[in-house]
């Protein structure tokens, strides 16, 4: 997993990807995918330590399907879906977390709202998981528990934008490049977490546990404290 790190230069997420999620946060449908960048620098490695969460910060987590690039992609059609799924090399598990008050306010005042996804220790991710170990990617099970209660759980089969849609629509915008990671879309049952919980999360196929995280929330000792911008 240190190599995953170390080779990924971006990490591409795909926002509003699950339909009751949507729902939930009240937001849009969008008419074509949707993505933010998250730094390298917020991964979280297993065993590394707890997810840190800002002074004043109200923290959510987001179970998702990632991928990891092995092959160089730009401008790739969605109809070239061979090319598309022969250049991933593997899948892992991860937690997309996000300071949801620090982004609201943002896209209330219409700011950027990187911060809010770009915190050190904001993207646990799981063990490598190998291709082979994943015949369809639209057919995984997602799963996420704070303190031993089950707060999110779906199929990928609900994704509104599939792999290939999603590879096409980033690579004619921005290359992707072998270590890159790019997160498919959460599932609904996003909520808050605290200093003092417990996260747990899974990736199964057919009832075949293939991945998980646990990870505890920490207060964070950094000086940054969320204040109006």
């Amino acid at each position: 997993m240190a190599t995953i790190r170390a080779n990924a230069r971006k990490v591409a997420c795909i926002g509003r990807n699950f339909a009751d999620h949507i729902k939930e946060l009240n937001n849009a449908r969008p008419k074509q995918p949707f993505y933010f960048l998250k730094p390298p620098s917020s991964i979280l490695l297993p065993n590394s330590g707890p997810v840190l969460r800002p002074k004043g910060v109200n923290l959510h987590y987001e179970v998702e399907l990632a991928f990891v690039v092995g092959k160089q992609l730009r401008n790739v059609g969605e109809g070239d879906s061979a090319s598309i799924y022969d250049a991933i090399d593997g899948y892992c598990l991860a937690i997309d977390m996000s300071a949801r008050n620090v982004q609201d306010e943002a896209k209330r005042k219409g700011l950027p709202w990187s911060i809010a996804k770009g915190f050190d220790t904001f993207l646990p991710i799981s063990e490598y998981v190998a291709k082979s170990a994943i015949a369809d990617p639209h057919n995984v099970d997602l799963s996420l528990a704070v303190n031993g209660e089950t707060r999110q759980n779906d199929n990928t089969n609900l994704m509104l934008f599939r792999i290939p849609r999603i590879v096409s629509d980033i690579s004619r915008v921005m290359t992707l490049e072998p270590g890159d990671l790019v997160l498919t879309g959460t599932p609904k049952g996003v909520g808050t977490v605290v200093a003092g919980d417990i996260m747990k999360a899974g990736l199964s196929v057919d009832g075949k546990k293939l991945a998980s995280i646990t990870v505890p929330v920490e207060d964070s000792p950094s000086a940054y404290e969320f204040s109006e911008t």
